[in-house]
C-alpha cells in the first residue's frame, strides 16, 4: 500500500523532532517554601467568587524535593543547595560547585555547554550570587563574589565563556577598579547593556546585562515590578531555535524571607508566577522543551495565620506599595508630616500608642540615623504581621521540602518525593551522548 504524502511528511517531522536534542529550563525560587505558594493563592484570588482560584504554581505542581546538605546541618543555604541543583552532587553549606572534598563539580549548564548548547542564565540578584554561581563557576565560598566574577570570563569551554546571556544585577563586581569584566565580555563579542529598557536592542547572542550595581530593585519598589518576566522573556526570544539550558532564578523571595516581609514577599511571587507563565507558553508552543521548577530552601518560616487567631488578611498586605526599609526611608524623609506618608504607603491606621512608638524613633533620628531607621523596619513590619495575621519563625532558613513543578516534555518524570539532586540526575538525562 502507497503511504499518502501527508502521512510520510509527518513521519519525518516526527523523526526529526526525536533527534533534535531538548531544551532544559531550570527555574529556582530561591527560599520559596510551600507556605509562599499557598499564600500567594489567597493574596491574588477574587473574594467575589466562593473558592480561592488556581495559580500557575497549583498547576504545575508535580512533587516535592527534600533539601539537606551534606554537612550533617540538615538546613541547606543556597550555596549547597543550587550546587546540588546544578551538579546532582550534595556538598557543604557555602560551596559553590565544589563538592565535600572541595573538587569541582561538573554542573548541568556546563554539560550542556559542552554538547553544543546555547546557555542563559537570568537573575534578580547579582549574577554572581549563590544561586546562579553554582551553575558556572567552582570556588569553596560564596562570599568570594570578586573571584566568581572572573570565573565567569576566565574559565572556558571551547574556547569561549560557558554563558551566553546573562542578565540581572551585579555590576559592582564585573566594574571593577582592579578589572573590568565588563569590558572583556564586550571584546569577546559580548552586547553588554544596564537599562532594562535596552532588552528591546539586544537582538542576538552572546549579551550581558546588568541592570544594577548589587541586586536588582525590590519588585515591590521598583518601576518593573515584572523585572524577572521581562528579562526571561528576552533571553527566552535570544536562545530560541537552537537547544539551550536555561538558568532563571527569583532571587529575592529568599531576601523578602530573610527580612520576614510579607508585602515584599507576595512582589516577588507575583514576578514569579508571571515568569513561570511565560516559561509554560514558551514549552506549549516549543514542545521539545522540558520546564523543571523548584526552590532551594525555604526561607523565614512563613505561617499563613499567627498568633492563635484562625485568619489570614492578605488585603492589608495588597495595601502596601513599598518594602519596609522604603517605608522607613519615606517616613524619615517627611518626619513632619510621617503619618500621612503613612497612610499613603500602607492604608493601615495605627493606634494611639503605635503612633507614640513612631513618633518617638523619629523624634530621636537625628542622633542616629541609621539605628532610628532600623528600627522603623522592624516597627513597620511587626505592624504589617500582626494586621495580616502573618506569622515567621527565624530570619534564616529552614529545612523543609520544598515543591517541585514541571511542564512539557516528560514532566512526569518528575512526579513524587524526590532528593533535590534527583532532579539534575533526570534533567541530565535529556542531554545527547557526547
Amino acid at each position: 500500500m502507497r503511504l499518502s504524502l501527508l502521512f510520510v511528511l509527518t513521519l519525518l517531522a516526527v523523526g526529526v523532532s526525536a533527534r533534535q536534542p531538548t531544551s532544559i529550563i531550570f527555574f529556582v525560587g530561591d527560599g520559596m517554601a510551600p507556605a509562599y505558594t499557598s499564600a500567594y493563592r489567597y493574596f491574588v484570588d477574587d473574594p467575589a467568587t466562593p473558592e480561592a482560584e488556581t495559580t500557575i504554581f497549583d498547576e504545575l505542581l508535580v512533587g516535592m524535593a527534600r533539601t539537606y546538605p551534606d554537612d550533617n546541618t540538615l538546613v541547606t543555604d543556597s550555596a549547597a543547595s543550587a550546587t546540588a541543583l546544578a551538579s546532582g552532587v550534595k556538598t557543604f553549606n557555602g560551596a559553590i560547585g565544589v563538592d565535600t572534598q572541595r573538587q569541582p563539580l561538573t554542573s548541568i549548564l556546563e554539560q550542556a555547554r559542552m554538547r553544543g548548547y546555547r546557555t542563559g542564565v537570568v537573575a534578580t540578584s547579582t549574577i554572581n550570587h549563590a544561586t546562579p554561581a553554582s551553575f558556572i563557576a567552582h570556588i569553596n565560598s560564596r562570599q568570594d563574589y570578586d573571584e566568581i566574577a572572573d570565573q565567569y570570563i576566565d574559565s572556558l569551554i571551547n574556547g569561549k565563556p560557558k554563558v551566553d546571556v546573562l542578565f540581572g544585577g551585579g555590576r559592582k563586581y564585573f566594574v571593577r577598579d582592579d578589572r573590568n569584566i565588563a569590558q572583556e565580555f564586550e571584546a569577546a563579542g559580548y552586547q553588554y547593556i544596564t537599562e532594562l529598557e535596552a532588552l528591546q536592542d539586544v537582538k542576538q547572542l552572546p549579551a550581558l546585562g546588568l541592570f544594577a550595581d548589587d541586586g536588582m530593585t525590590s519588585a515591590l519598589n521598583s518601576e518593573h515590578p515584572l523585572r524577572l518576566a521581562v528579562m526571561t522573556e528576552k533571553a527566552l526570544a535570544l536562545l530560541h531555535r537552537k537547544p539551550f539550558f536555561l538558568l532563571v532564578e527569583a532571587s529575592q523571595i529568599d531576601w523578602c524571607g530573610h527580612a520576614n516581609d510579607i508585602a515584599c514577599a507576595m512582589a516577588e511571587m507575583h514576578d514569579a508566577a508571571a515568569t513561570l507563565k511565560v516559561l509554560r507558553d514558551y514549552v506549549k508552543n516549543n514542545p521539545n522543551t522540558i520546564l523543571v521548577a523548584t526552590a532551594d530552601h525555604g526561607t523565614g518560616g512563613l505561617s499563613i495565620g499567627a498568633d492563635n487567631q484562625y485568619d489570614w488578611k492578605p488585603q492589608i498586605i495588597k495595601n502596601i506599595k513599598a518594602t519596609a526599609p522604603r517605608i522607613a526611608e519615606r517616613l524619615l524623609a517627611n518626619s513632619t508630616a510621617w503619618q500621612q506618608e503613612w497612610q499613603q504607603l500602607t492604608a493601615i491606621t495605627l493606634t494611639e500608642a503605635e503612633v507614640q512608638e513612631f513618633q518617638q524613633q523619629l523624634t530621636s533620628a537625628s542622633a542616629n540615623p541609621d539605628k532610628t531607621k532600623d528600627n522603623l523596619t522592624e516597627l513597620t513590619l511587626r505592624i504589617i504581621n500582626v494586621r495580616s495575621h502573618t506569622g515567621w519563625t527565624t530570619k534564616g532558613h529552614t529545612g523543609d521540602d520544598v515543591q517541585v513543578f514541571s511542564y512539557g516534555k516528560r514532566s512526569k518524570d518528575f512526579v513524587g518525593n524526590l532528593n533535590n539532586t534527583d532532579l539534575t540526575k533526570k534533567l541530565l538525562r535529556y542531554l545527547p551522548r557526547k
